[in-house]
């Protein structure tokens, strides 16, 4: 063999090795035991934070849509959260009054606001509509408005035409005034033109869960607080839940995730969210910290037991997040990549690996392009 050929040859399995090491150290911690492995990684853009508010479902639902971006149109972009969260403020405050305050009105939401918003006024980039706080804090904001739509449908029986011009003074000082067209890349863009030229149309986007207090194969309106807008989910069994999760995965569609994040073994801290056999609640400090940083058996879940979780409360919709991966420990356990709205204060940067038993527990609902599922299962629901 030509010296030439012989080295290149030795720097090639140098290389290999050096990157074969690399993934086996992927880890959720610092000095964790948990090797993980890549299966499949879905490009995303950066780390984004919420700070004090409750639009988890905002950041969740834009950084999915910008690894949809990133898909379709090879672009990075960042889309702004406020925008849609100011839209979404405008239409609660709207159907809370025509209800008489017989709905839900707060900060949070569901995926399907977002392609409410973008359906009816567009998308924008954080640059044309940016956070006006470094650090956000909607305590103020969330009281205000909270007040103000309770003292209007109190105050009288016949309610002033004004209040949606009030309410709208309101928001422009918190969030930032509308805009109604900007330039982004030396183009003239108005809400709506920036969406299309995206490739995001709402319509291509479903939400899908698995419960059984509604038919399968059908789509109903999920009971859940921060469900305001009423929006509609296709429900599916468990094992098509799974399985359409790692369909899209391994084809390259990332999914917005709704979870409920209140289980003892969530863990952004420790970069990782498990189901371990072994109840937390009867551990002590060294057998929980040696759980969070070894691969563990975790339980089987059934649907019954995700069921019973929906019924008794303890499985809320608390949080949104972006799955845009999917991992294997050493043991050849799966597990998904998920980036968080946390901020990159724990060792994995904002991201945490969380296992298929936490997900088939714990999700309320996942987002996802329509192509993404697999064919039989399409079929079934009809699209």
């Amino acid at each position: 063999m030509p010296l030439k050929t012989l080295l290149a040859t030795l720097l090639l399995c140098l290389s290999t090795t050096i990157h074969a090491q690399e993934l086996s150290h992927i880890t959720n911690k610092k000095g964790s035991n948990i090797h993980f492995t890549p299966i499949k990684e879905i490009a995303t853009t950066s780390v984004k934070s919420q700070d004090q508010s409750g639009t988890c479902w905002s950041f969740a639902t834009q950084s999915f849509l910008e690894s949809e971006i990133l898909r379709t149109n090879n672009t990075e972009v960042d889309l702004s959260e406020m925008f849609i969260v100011r839209k979404c403020y405008e239409m609660k405050a709207d159907k809370y009054i025509r209800m008489f305050g017989k709905t839900n009105f707060s900060a949070g939401g569901e995926p399907h606001d977002v392609m409410m918003v973008i359906k009816n006024y567009g998308l924008m980039p954080q640059n044309a509509y940016p956070t006006l706080q470094d650090n956000i804090d909607h305590t103020e904001l969330d009281n205000v408005t909270s007040g103000f739509v309770n003292a209007l449908i109190k105050s009288t029986d016949k309610i002033s035409k004004k209040w949606k011009v009030a309410f709208n003074a309101l928001l422009d000082s918190y969030l930032g005034t509308e805009v109604q067209s900007f330039q982004y890349n030396n183009k003239t863009y108005t809400p709506l033109t920036f969406a299309n030229d995206m490739n995001i149309n709402p319509d291509n986007y479903i939400e899908i869960t698995s419960f059984t207090h509604h038919p399968f194969y059908t789509t109903f309106i999920m009971e859940v607080p921060d469900n305001w807008a009423w929006g509609k989910v296709y429900n599916v069994p468990l094992a098509d839940l799974t399985a359409i999760t790692d369909h899209a995965i391994t084809n390259n569609y990332s999914l917005a995730w709704a979870s409920d994040v209140s289980e003892k073994g969530f863990q952004f801290k420790n970069g990782i969210a498990i189901l371990p056999e072994l109840e937390l609640e009867n551990t002590t400090i060294a057998q929980r910290d040696s759980l969070f940083n070894n691969p563990v058996a975790e339980k089987q879940i059934t649907q019954e037991m995700r069921q019973d979780g929906f019924d008794t409360y303890a499985t809320q919709d608390d949080h949104g997040m972006h799955i845009n991966g999917l991992f294997k420990d050493q043991t050849g356990k799966e597990y998904y990549r998920v980036k968080n709205s946390w901020g990159t204060k724990n060792d994995s940067k904002g991201y945490f690996y969380c296992s298929k038993a936490y997900f088939q527990y714990k999700t309320t609902c996942i987002m996802v392009h329509k192509n993404a599922l697999p064919a039989d299962i399409k079929r079934k629901l009809g699209l």
